[in-house]
């Protein structure tokens, strides 16, 4: 056989295809031999935990923590305590907010910034230690919560695990969506935004890692006190259902105290403090554009401004907390609900309005407007916040502990007494979910109260996504069922079967880690049983914290009698009317192994998965413009040359999506307002966009252009003067085949700040 030349154009084209192989072979075994896989369109690594062995406190063997322990001492009273903030607000545009499900809710622009805020409390010896993280976003998912646990274990080795670690939201709706893995919140939330999960994990990770690295010597001090004139009960009708002689122990149907930790070092100097009340953050309505942390943010704004004098919002040492509690059925639109059209009430069972039905149904708050409202609710609760931690006296001594279970929540067997049992159900959505509540009705004009499935409905359910099982139409009666998640399974189950139980104690104090939201009397319930279950075991007077949107998100759990009244609360009662009994039963497990010293007993649990390939965002990245003869950041409107105290001062730019910044994270914020200071002929920074006194608006126009306003509401505050107001942002530009986010920023003319013209 004749040997086979090859000519030159073969020889390059073999050549190029071995060096392509062998970049592709290096590439792979890269990643496989770095943490994590890649997902979706951002490339950020996410990575599995990996499985725990049996009992909360037996964790697998962990390499050496990467970071090095902060020296402590032990022979003291007391505990090390670390505190810390960050930010992790994500994406502020396209996008959608969490927490309404409204169609056409996307966020355009920045309130307020999100923080993570995490306290770390050690015993003395540092033979315990428990931490808990107050997040300003709509709930955990338990994507979040694992991912966390992963990075955790990756960077400190078995010092925090899940038994120790409580993420819990504050339940702003003002919080961007988009990271969760279930079905049912990932289509609510047009997408898994990478983008936005990997931004809340950071912000997360970093509070974390300011606390561990800070931790001194301190004391804990708590205090209660009844917070009036702050909440009302969205869902009185469904209270009322409850047993009279039960009703009769409390002095209202929502729970108005509130719970305090105050955290101090040695010498008495302020580290922090976590506050617990049942309060919706729902000032801010469905109407809504802009982030922000509402009513419970502005209270930690406030306290945070006090005793962070002289730092911006945001920074500083001090870091305080209003967590959330059993806010199921609480409502800060205390001038509760009016017909919009007539202005008559329509606080009725169904929640509806003569002339326009459950969509002229809307409770108002006690401002002006939603911003008023805001402030308004959240300067109440941080008025008696510092009221009850300038006369916190009580110390908290005692043990840590902590305990926790992986449960299947599909499938527990409830003891209903001696000789009867009931189970809980797969997950089911039933008909008063679609009609939203008082604080924001649904689209589609369903009814609060509805126990009868429509027809209609039905065949459009069933023809989509098939029949719910009779099963489950049994178990969850007498719910109609409008969506049967737990028997839907694609792309990726619609709702969770595996759920977190958790409880940590300080002493006499016990936090419960609820996954979900509590109605006022279910926590009520729930604390007893638990105040209870340590008594029997010879833990007497214990004060029980219900600690609400906790580490994985399972919508609301009512009493077995609000649940047969399926308003809203009920109808989103997943799995079905024995989840309080379940809980409770489940809680109680966890108090009686911390009472007798037998957590290490508990199994852990079967592990909750961690989905991959979630769908993509609805929204794409798009190449941002500016007009032919501009440039980004151009004053298009100018700032007037003199304002006076009280009026607003607006500056429209060229602007560039802001979404980029939450990739490219050159500037910290998108403004800044600077006061010049003749003596040292410097500008200083006054304001930023975490200030609840600016505004940062995106208008998204076509083919990639869009501007961006800044508003500064000038306060009572302000000094005569010089003043400047700074954008700053990031656009997304197309070099050759590959994005690139360029930062650039924007400062425009001056402009006075008088007293009197």
């Amino acid at each position: 056989m004749a040997k086979r030349t090859f000519s030159t154009l073969e020889i390059f084209l073999i050549f190029l295809f071995v060096m392509m192989t062998g970049v592709t072979v290096a590439l792979l075994s890269l990643l496989f031999v770095t943490r994590g896989t890649a997902e979706n369109h951002t490339g950020f690594p996410t990575t599995q935990i990996p499985p725990a062995t049996q009992g909360p406190t037996a964790i697998q063997a962990s390499p050496t923590p990467s970071t090095p322990e902060p020296t402590l001492f032990q022979n003291f009273s007391g505990y090390h305590i670390g505190v810390g903030r960050a930010d992790c607000t994500g994406q502020v545009a396209d996008i959608i907010l969490m927490g309404y499900s409204k169609t056409g809710q996307n966020a355009e622009g920045i309130l307020t910034r999100l923080y993570s805020r995490a306290f770390i409390l050690a015993e003395p010896d540092e033979s315990s230690r428990v931490l808990f993280v107050s997040i300003e976003i709509g709930m955990v998912s338990q994507r979040l919560r694992l991912e966390v646990l992963n990075r955790l274990q990756s960077k400190y080795g078995s010092l925090y695990r899940r038994d120790n670690v409580i993420l819990s939201g504050t339940h702003t709706h003002s919080a961007p969506a988009g990271y969760f893995q279930y079905s049912t919140f990932v289509i609510a939330s047009g997408g898994f935004s990478n983008r936005t999960f990997e931004y809340m994990v950071a912000g997360i990770m970093k509070s974390i890692e300011i606390a561990h690295a800070n931790m001194k010597p301190g004391k804990i001090f708590i205090n209660k006190g009844n917070v009036d004139g702050a909440q009302i009960n969205r869902s009185p009708s469904s209270y009322l259902r409850n047993p009279q002689s039960e009703r009769a122990r409390y002095s209202s149907n929502t729970d108005k105290e509130m719970v305090l930790l105050k955290m101090v070092d040695l010498n008495g100097d302020d580290l922090g403090l976590i506050s617990w009340f049942a309060i919706h953050p729902v000032s801010m309505n469905n109407s809504n554009h802009l982030v922000n942390s509402d009513n419970v943010g502005y209270a930690s704004y406030l306290f945070e401004q006090e005793k962070n004098k002289g730092y911006l919002p945001g920074e500083g040492p001090y870091v305080a907390a209003f967590a959330s509690s059993n806010l199921g059925d609480v409502s800060p639109n205390i001038l509760g609900p009016h017909c919009i059209n007539t202005g008559e009430s329509c606080d009725n069972a169904n929640s509806t309005c003569p002339i326009g039905g459950p969509s002229m149904c809307i409770a108002m708050g006690p401002g002006q407007d939603m911003l008023d409202s805001t402030q308004i609710i959240g300067r109440i609760i941080y008025q008696k916040a510092k009221e009850l931690y300038a006369s916190a006296s009580q110390e908290v001594t005692g043990p840590l502990a902590s305990a926790h279970q992986w449960v299947n929540m599909t499938d527990v067997t409830v003891w209903l007494n001696s000789t009867h049992t009931a189970k809980t159900c797969k997950p089911a959505l039933g008909y008063s979910f679609a009609a939203g509540t008082i604080d924001g009705f649904g689209t589609l004009n369903f009814t609060q109260g509805t126990t009868v499935g429509d027809p209609l409905w039905d065949s459009i359910r069933d023809q989509y996504l098939g029949k719910p099982s009779e099963e489950i139409k049994e178990c969850q009666k007498p719910k109609p069922i409008l969506l049967h998640t737990g028997e839907l399974s694609k792309p990726h189950p619609w709702h969770p079967d595996i759920v977190d139980v958790q409880i940590i104690t300080l002493g006499f104090l016990a936090i419960t880690a609820i996954p979900g939201e509590f109605t006022t009397m279910s926590g009520r319930r729930l604390r007893e049983a638990v105040q209870e279950e340590f008594a029997t075991y010879g833990m007497l007077n214990m004060t029980v914290v219900i600690s609400g949107l906790c580490n994985v998100y399972t919508h609301y759990i009512t009493t077995y009698e609000e649940y047969q009244a399926q308003r809203y609360e009920a109808a989103s009662t997943i799995y079905g009317p024995h989840t309080l009994s379940a809980y409770i039963q489940l809680f109680r497990v966890l108090a009686k192994a911390i009472a007798t010293d037998t957590v290490a007993n508990l199994s852990s649990g079967p592990e909750p998965p961690f989905f991959k390939g979630l769908m993509a965002p609805l929204i794409p990245n798009t190449v941002d413009r500016a007009p032919v003869g501009t440039t980004f950041g151009d004053v298009l409107q100018p700032a007037n040359p003199k304002y006076r105290v009280g009026e607003v001062v607006e500056v429209t730019f060229v602007g560039a999506n802001p979404k980029n910044s939450a990739e490219n994270k050159t500037h910290q914020t998108f403004l800044t307002v600077e006061k010049y200071e003749a003596t040292s002929a410097t500008w200083k920074i006054m304001h930023n966009d975490a200030s609840w006194e600016t505004r940062f608006y995106w208008h998204k126009g076509l083919r990639g252009h869009s501007n961006a306003t800044i508003q500064w509401h000038i306060p009572d505050t302000a000094q005569p003067g010089t003043y400047r107001i700074r954008y700053f942002g990031h656009n997304r530009k197309k070099n050759f085949l590959k994005a690139v986010i360029l930062p650039f920023e924007s400062t425009p003319s001056t402009f006075d700040v008088v007293t009197t013209w």
